[in-house]
């Protein structure tokens, strides 16, 4: 039988062994395949499997996320804040504070007074203002009443207008008759003085005809003189009539500056009662009392902030990342978690979404524009108003919520 080629341990291989070894094709059965070695590669399928369907679901993922993310049914966020509106009141104007009626976060409503100034200087203001406004009426008063005199005063002058009118309308009705008179009674004398010649009329008769002739003749002179008289009365009177209407216009004038001196006198009175009026600070609104920042006695100049004032009206502040408002909408329901209650859920919708990204309302906006760039999801403020106003009065400004929209 041949040698067994299996080396004995402890000893070298002899040299047929190493010759069989060296070379193959002299021992056939060590270059015959093994029946199993042709399925090995299987084992690497189900590794490789696995391997390419975790990269294409991280491909899908990756190249389509904000797809899926905007399109899911609810949009959630924790990224949101209960607002209010605090109100920082103020004075208008100086003074010396009387009296604090209210105390830190104290609960106020609409018109309650909270503080009050020292108001004796604006008292005296709206008395000197109510005293020029008075004058200013009586002064357009006395103006109204001086027109009326004026008119009287035309109205007279017109009536002598019309007098001397009719004046001189008599003395050259009266000159006309007169100079027949005269005409006739010149005529008169001339034939007795030619019948005195001829001795066919008496010397008396003469002197009769004279005397008419000259009687008629001074009737005549006087009527003229009274027609120059009544012209002369005319234009005085026309003369008078301008000068009073011109007095008048004067007075219109006048009127017109009163006016104006009252209208500005009623503006004086307005501001020194308003500024009485801001002696005093009420609450604008139902709401709390934040702190107190002033006590009784202490000088406030304008603009001094007195407390802060936080109204009853609440709503909630989501910042929504920009791949979740893909379908949202205004009008979109709401569920909302505080964090202060958190086995409560409150109802609300989406009232209003901001017009830009938060970031574009801060006071220095970012300049991607220079420098290294890396992209970061921005998030769009979404404001949410509670369904029911009175469940959320009593939530604070500032406090955390969670936020969840469903879309429709």
């Amino acid at each position: 039988m041949a040698s067994s080629a299996t080396p004995v341990p402890g000893q070298q291989p002899s040299a047929a062994q190493q010759h069989s070894a060296a070379n193959p094709a002299a021992n056939p059965a060590a270059g015959a395949p093994q029946p199993h070695s042709r399925w090995a590669w299987l084992k690497y399928v189900t590794p490789l499997a696995i391997l390419l369907i975790a990269a294409a679901l991280i491909i899908t993922l990756t190249r389509d996320w904000n797809a899926y993310e905007g399109g899911r049914a609810e949009q959630r966020t924790d990224d949101a804040y209960v607002r209010g509106d605090l109100t920082p009141l103020s004075t208008r104007v100086p003074g010396i504070v009387k009296q604090v009626l209210v105390s830190d976060y104290q609960k106020v409503h609409s018109g309650d007074l909270l503080v009050e100034l020292e108001d004796s200087d604006y008292q005296a203001q709206v008395a000197q203002a109510t005293a020029g406004a008075a004058a200013s009426k009586a002064a357009i008063e006395n103006n109204v009443q001086q027109q009326h005199l004026q008119d009287a005063k035309i109205e007279r002058a017109l009536a002598a207008i019309d007098l001397a009118k009719a004046q001189i309308a008599a003395a050259q009705a009266g000159i006309a008759a007169v100079q027949a008179d005269v005409t006739r009674t010149g005529a008169e004398r001339v034939r007795q003085e030619a019948l005195l010649a001829s001795q066919s009329s008496t010397k008396q008769q003469v002197e009769v005809a004279v005397a008419d002739q000259q009687r008629y003749a001074a009737l005549e002179t006087s009527r003229e003189a009274d027609l120059e008289q009544a012209k002369s009365g005319l234009k005085e009177n026309e003369v008078a009539v301008e000068a009073e209407r011109r007095a008048k216009s004067v007075l219109e004038s006048q009127a017109l500056q009163l006016e104006a001196d009252q209208q500005a006198k009623a503006a004086a009175l307005s501001v020194a009662q308003i500024n009485l009026g801001y002696t005093k600070i009420h609450a604008p609104a139902d709401g709390v009392v934040g702190e107190r920042q002033v006590r009784p006695g202490q000088l406030l100049s304008p603009g001094a902030q007195i407390l802060t004032f936080v109204a009853e009206t609440k709503w909630v502040q989501a910042n929504y990342r920009e791949t979740q408002l893909t379908h949202m909408k205004i009008g979109d329901p709401a569920e909302i978690k505080v964090d202060l209650f958190p086995d409560r859920v409150l109802k609300g919708k989406v009232a209003q979404i901001a017009p830009a990204s938060g970031s574009q309302f801060a006071l220095i906006p970012p300049d991607n524009a220079t420098g290294n760039y890396t992209k970061v999801v921005q998030r769009v403020p979404v404001k949410i108003v509670f369904d029911d106003p009175a469940a959320a009065a009593s939530l604070q400004p500032g406090l955390s919520v969670v936020t969840t929209v469903s879309i429709q």
